[in-house]
């Protein structure tokens, strides 16, 4: 064929030995066999977490964070890189980071890792670093070291925490469990994982935001909606500036509220709007606690004591964290309500039921309509009118 040219013999073997030098004769380059070793690296370095083993550990770099998450019960623990950049005797490694909690997680924790990297004398790489991947969400051993307390249903892992104060947390965590299986029923693992950082700064890490979003907010949790299974277990992160502020009573109703997301996940998704999902996590917190709504619904009560009654429910926008204070209680007291009446009118049974009925949709248009329907006979006008009037007659 016109214009090539076969080249053989002695030639053949100069120029196989030149590519060689650049990338070999299989194809592999110089940072491939890189990212061959640095995975090989990271392979010892996951193990030595698991077999708690730190002289193995520190045979693979710094051996900083392994004192910081070493009391954390880990049933797996794995990297895999992704990218390698090197320059000379240093690289940078983009990893993903793979972790299960023994006993709670169901699916491994993800995270993306960079870990900056050298080489030895020898050539042996080694780590120097391993820390969240920019605009990453922190793990909490990257704040420092993590103490663990074991409850009856819970496992609290905490950073700047004293013993006794951990052991606050797993009380309140092994209360609220049977509280809300009571409520909601047993259909989910009946057991929560805690996450208490040093400040409201490391809760803010954790979550991968800005610090503003959760001033005043006690807790949150984290999880995947619709429950696939596909998911690790749900993290209860507290803020323990705002929850320090909250008396006892206080300190049950937002833990008892945040295990309640935990157990109603699975049937939680985008058709099921904010006033329902935060509305029965509320309802579900209050439950048999004695508190009245003039107690548990302050800005509403003024509100509607105004004459500004609510003219409809609380919409998704109405609870984000970063806007008016006051709107984002209204909204949660407003979807509180709607539960409770549901409650009282129709029955706790019913409330649960209308719950999974607006989670078995699959997207939001309709949702809450159909379920009105199907379990409260009922029409989102008319329930609307009558909730109006409920906050009349509880908050007037």
């Amino acid at each position: 064929m016109a214009g090539r040219r076969r080249v053989s013999g002695s030639s053949g073997v100069a120029v196989c030995l030149l590519l060689a030098s650049l990338a070999g004769c299989g194809g592999q380059t110089a940072t491939d066999a890189a990212r061959d070793q640095v995975q090989r690296l990271l392979d010892r370095r996951a193990a030595a977490v698991l077999h708690h083993d730190p002289a193995a550990y520190a045979a693979t770099g710094t051996r900083a964070p392994y004192a910081a998450l070493k009391a954390v019960p880990f049933a797996t623990w794995s990297y895999r890189v992704t990218a390698l950049r090197r320059s000379g005797g240093h690289a940078t490694a983009d990893a993903e980071l793979r972790y299960r909690v023994s006993g709670y997680d169901r699916a491994p924790v993800t995270a993306a890792r960079t870990l900056t990297l050298s080489t030895t004398a020898d050539g042996e790489w080694y780590v120097d670093s391993d820390r969240p991947e920019k605009k990453s969400a922190q793990q909490l051993w990257d704040q420092g070291p993590v103490s663990v307390v074991r409850g009856r249903s819970s496992l609290v892992l905490g950073v700047g925490q004293s013993g006794p104060a951990l052991k606050g947390y797993a009380g309140l965590a092994d209360h609220a469990v049977p509280a809300v299986s009571d409520a909601w029923g047993t259909d989910w693992s009946r057991h929560v994982v805690v996450i208490v950082p040093r400040s409201l700064d490391g809760m803010a890490g954790l979550l991968g935001s800005p610090a503003s979003n959760y001033r005043g907010i006690a807790a949150v949790t984290t999880g995947e909606a619709g429950g696939t299974g596909q998911a690790p277990a749900d993290r209860i992160i507290v803020n323990p500036e705002a929850y320090g502020m909250l008396g006892p009573l206080g300190r049950q109703v937002v833990l008892t509220h945040e295990t309640t997301h935990v157990a109603t996940r699975a049937h939680t998704d985008p058709a099921t709007p904010l006033w329902l999902s935060e509305g029965y996590a509320d309802w579900a917190g209050y439950r048999r606690t004695g508190r009245t709504p003039d107690q548990a619904a302050p800005e509403l009560s003024r509100a509607v004591a105004d004459g500004e009654v609510p003219a409809a429910l609380p919409a998704d926008k109405d609870f984000g964290f970063a806007g008016d204070a006051t709107r984002l209680a209204q909204a949660y007291e407003g979807g509180w309500l709607a539960c409770r009446m549901i409650a009282a009118h129709w029955g706790e049974q019913r409330l649960d039921a209308f719950y999974r009925a607006v989670g078995a949709h699959d997207r939001r248009a309709g949702a809450v309509e159909d379920a009105l329907k199907k379990e409260l006979n009922t029409t989102l006008d008319r329930f609307t009118a009558q909730w109006r009037a409920y906050l009349r007659a509880q908050l007037g």
